[in-house]
C-alpha cells in the first residue's frame, strides 16, 4: 500500500484550527508514517498555529464574501477564490493526497471543491449545531460528514452523516491537581474562581462586561481569570490603568495553559463557539454562555441552546451581558448545588474520542482510494 497522504483545510479561528490539528494528531497516532498537509488562508491564524503544532501549511489568497453580496468588491473576492482553487489543484498534483478533509473556514471551500473535481474523496467536519455556509455547499460532494449534534439531517444528506462530536485539544485532559493549577496563576486554591474566555480572538462584549463591573468584582470573594484576546490587550491595559485593577482580577491576553485554567475554574464564562462548548462538556464544567451575534446564521445561539435545553449551561444574551453577566456569574458560583447540576449535565453531553473516530474515517477513505 502506498504512503498515506491527507490534506486538511480550514481555519480563521481557533474553533476551526484546534479540531483540525486534533484530527491530524489522531491520524499520526494511528498511522505514524502518514503525510499531512494543511491548506489555510493567508494572513489568518492558522498560518502561525499549524506550523507551531508541527505541520506544513500552504496559504491561499482566499477571503470571505463582503456584505451586501451585490457589492462590487465581491468581484475581487471571486477572483481570489478562483486563483486559490488553481493553486490547490497544483498542490494536489504535487502532494498526491488520497483524501481531503474540510473543517470550515474560507480555505476549505476552495480546497474541497478542487479535490472533488479531481476525484479525491472528501470528508467534512461540522462543529456547530447550525451548519455553516461553506459546509452546506460542500455537503453533496462529501463522502462522509462528521457532526457534533443530533438532527443535522436538516442540513446534510442523512446517509453520509456520522455523529462523532468535536475534537478538542488533547492537552486539556491532563492530570494536574487543583492546587497545582492555582499555583500556576498565583491564586488562592480555597477561593471560588471564575474563568472568562472570549475565544482565541477575544470578545468585546465580555471584556466590556468586566470593565463595567470592576467595583462589583473587587468587592466579591471570587477570583477572576480573564482572557481578553490579543486584539483588545492595549485598550484594556489603558482602561485598567485609569479605573484601577482589582487584586482578585487576573488578566491575560491569551492563556497558553488552558488545562490549568479549566482545572481551577468553578465556573466558566464563554462565547458559544463549538470547540469551547465541546471542551466544557468533556471537562464537565458549569458555564454561562454569551453567544456572539456576529456569526453566520446565529449559530452560537443554537449551540448554546443545545446545552441550556438540557440544563447543562446558562445563557445570557449579548445585548444584556454588560448589565447581567457579572452579577449572574457571582450568584451562580456561590450556589454549589447549581454548579454540580450544570457540570454533571454538561458531562453527559460529551462525545468521547472524537478526534480518533474522525481520523479512522479519514483513513478508511484514504485506503479505499488506494484499492
Amino acid at each position: 500500500m502506498k504512503e498515506t497522504r491527507v490534506i486538511i483545510s480550514g481555519g480563521g479561528t481557533g474553533g476551526h484550527i484546534f479540531p483540525a490539528v486534533s484530527i491530524a494528531n489522531a491520524i499520526k497516532e494511528i498511522r505514524p508514517d502518514a503525510k499531512i498537509l494543511f491548506v489555510g488562508a493567508e494572513g489568518r491564524m492558522e498560518m502561525q498555529r499549524v506550523p507551531a503544532a508541527g505541520y506544513d501549511i500552504k496559504g491561499l489568497p482566499v477571503r470571505g464574501l463582503i456584505r451586501p453580496l451585490w457589492s462590487l468588491k465581491n468581484v475581487g473576492v471571486l477572483l481570489d477564490y478562483l486563483k486559490s482553487k488553481r493553486m490547490v489543484r497544483n498542490t494536489i498534483r504535487e502532494f498526491k493526497p488520497q483524501v481531503a478533509v474540510g473543517v470550515g473556514g474560507y480555505a476549505s471551500a476552495a480546497t474541497l471543491n478542487a479535490a472533488y473535481e479531481m476525484g479525491i474523496p472528501c470528508l467534512i467536519q461540522e462543529q456547530n449545531s447550525f451548519a455553516g455556509l461553506t459546509n452546506k455547499t460542500l455537503a453533496k460532494k462529501a463522502r462522509k460528514i462528521c457532526v457534533a449534534y443530533e438532527g443535522m439531517e436538516r442540513f446534510f444528506p442523512k446517509e453520509n452523516i456520522m455523529l462523532t462530536g468535536n475534537p478538542v485539544r488533547q492537552e486539556l485532559c491532563s492530570d494536574i491537581t487543583h492546587e497545582e493549577a492555582a499555583k500556576a496563576f498565583g491564586l488562592n486554591p480555597g477561593k471560588p474562581t471564575i474563568l472568562m474566555i472570549g475565544g482565541s480572538l477575544g470578545a468585546r462584549t465580555l471584556n466590556n462586561s468586566v470593565l463595567s463591573a470592576l467595583k462589583t468584582i473587587g468587592e466579591s470573594n471570587v477570583q477572576f481569570i480573564w482572557q481578553t484576546g490579543g486584539y483588545y490587550k492595549d485598550t484594556i491595559k489603558k482602561e485598567l490603568e485609569i479605573k484601577g485593577k482589582p487584586e482578585n482580577l487576573f488578566v491575560y491576553d491569551f492563556i497558553k495553559n488552558m488545562d490549568k485554567a479549566y482545572r481551577i475554574a468553578d465556573l466558566v464564562i464563554s462565547r458559544a463557539g463549538a470547540s469551547s462548548i465541546s471542551e466544557l462538556c468533556l471537562l464537565g464544567k458549569p458555564s454561562i454562555l454569551v453567544p456572539s451575534p456576529n456569526v453566520s446564521e446565529d449559530h452560537q445561539t443554537h449551540n448554546a441552546m443545545a446545552l441550556v435545553n438540557r440544563d447543562a449551561a446558562i445563557i445570557v444574551r449579548d445585548a444584556e451581558a454588560e448589565e447581567k453577566l457579572i452579577p449572574m456569574a457571582l450568584q451562580t458560583v456561590a450556589d454549589k448545588r447549581r454548579l454540580d447540576i450544570l457540570g454533571t449535565n454538561a458531562r453527559k453531553m460529551a462525545l468521547l474520542d472524537s478526534a480518533r473516530i474522525i481520523a479512522e474515517e479519514v483513513l478508511k477513505l484514504a485506503d479505499e482510494t488506494q484499492r
